[in-house]
């Protein structure tokens, strides 16, 4: 039995001779974990859909995108057995997203029993914040530690140019909500040149009134390009910039774990709750310093955001892999993971994948 992969066109497949290798065929005593170039996996981001109840144009094509087939996703125990595996081998923290993963029915239930997961320690979220209104309590609840939440914008007519059909009062009532129910809130914006830009310091004022981080996320291309804007590029520089005009210098923010995610933190010069994170994959590059994977909702795993390559988990689960057989084909991606992604600023370089499908 060879390991089933998803090639670059984004097809089924198997992986050349020279590359495949039975399940269990991984040296004894390596850590599965640590990629060839001395990077060790910490974090797992799990899709739980592929559907959306925004259609943001920056994310979802405007001929939209085919949804996999229900019966293709994960059921929620393969979903509990792969983050086990992921556990076991040592990963401790786990993100769940979409799509948009509370569309997903049941989704409070899952997060109760991923995080009765032995060895999770930390079970977060990304969502739209569309339902967060009535959902963050019930999600505390079952154990959720945290939530990013998207917000774009403030102009309410923008926000909903920018999701197609989301409503910005809804959002902020759901934000809101995670915050009155204790949960750890960071709010994600895509940052774009002529769009938003003018934003950059009210939304970071919109943050620090209400106590949470903001974190600003240049845009990637993904799509094969078709969504990706050069004129749009808004850099890290430039966001900071527009921070500092108005708030004053900015200094590294010291609360942050190193190992926590994509995002380098600032912070006003001796305010440090006025924090602010920028995932800078255009013009800051990080890849140096990637400790995550990722896994699509119907079980691709993705050792790096910016490659279409993946090792399918869903295949090895329905064949009767045991959890041998889910280990070896984790090393056996993260052994493959490339030294760091190929976007261009030109917009050149991008997978086929589409963010939606993903989860960022």
């Amino acid at each position: 039995m060879t390991l089933p992969v998803v090639t670059d066109a984004g097809d089924p497949g198997v992986a050349p001779a020279s590359t495949t290798r039975p399940p269990g065929d991984y040296a004894a005593g390596a850590d599965p974990l640590l990629d060839r170039f001395a990077r060790r996996v910490r974090y797992l981001r799990v899709s739980v859909t592929d559907r959306c109840n925004y259609a943001c144009s920056y994310c979802v094509p405007e001929d939209g995108v085919a949804h996999r087939p229900r019966a293709d996703l994960l059921t929620f125990e393969e979903l509990e057995r792969v983050v086990g595996v992921f556990a076991g081998l040592g990963v401790r923290r786990v993100r769940l997203t979409g799509g948009e993963p509370t569309v997903r029915h049941g989704f409070v239930d899952l997060v109760a029993r991923l995080r009765r997961v032995p060895g999770v320690d930390e079970l977060v979220m990304t969502s739209n914040g569309h339902r967060l209104a009535e959902l963050a309590a019930p999600l505390a609840a079952a154990g959720l530690a945290g939530v990013n939440v998207s917000l774009d914008t403030l102009d309410p007519a923008r926000f909903t140019a920018l999701t197609t059909r989301g409503e910005l009062a809804r959002v902020v009532a759901g934000i809101d909500a995670a915050i009155a129910a204790g949960l750890e809130v960071k709010l994600n914006a895509v940052a774009l040149a002529g769009v938003n830009d003018g934003e950059v310091a009210d939304l970071a004022a919109f943050a620090w009134a209400r106590g949470v981080t903001i974190r600003f996320i240049e845009h990637m291309p993904l799509s094969s390009g078709a969504l990706f804007e050069p004129a749009r590029e808004l850099s890290a520089a430039a966001i900071r910039a527009a921070v500092s005009a108005r708030f004053g210098a900015l200094e590294p923010s010291p609360r942050r774990r190193a190992d926590a995610g994509p995002a380098r933190y600032w912070c006003v010069a001796g305010r440090p709750e006025h924090e602010l994170g920028i995932i800078s994959a255009m013009t800051e590059h990080f890849c140096d310093a990637c400790n995550r994977v990722r896994i699509t909702a119907d079980g691709q795993l993705h050792a790096c955001l910016g490659h279409d390559d993946a090792v399918s988990l869903r295949d090895v689960l329905r064949a009767g892999g045991d959890d041998d057989a889910l280990r070896a084909a984790i090393a056996w991606s993260i052994e493959g993971k490339r030294a760091g992604h190929e976007f261009q600023r030109t917009g050149a370089g991008a997978p086929t994948k589409h963010m939606i499908a993903m989860g960022g």
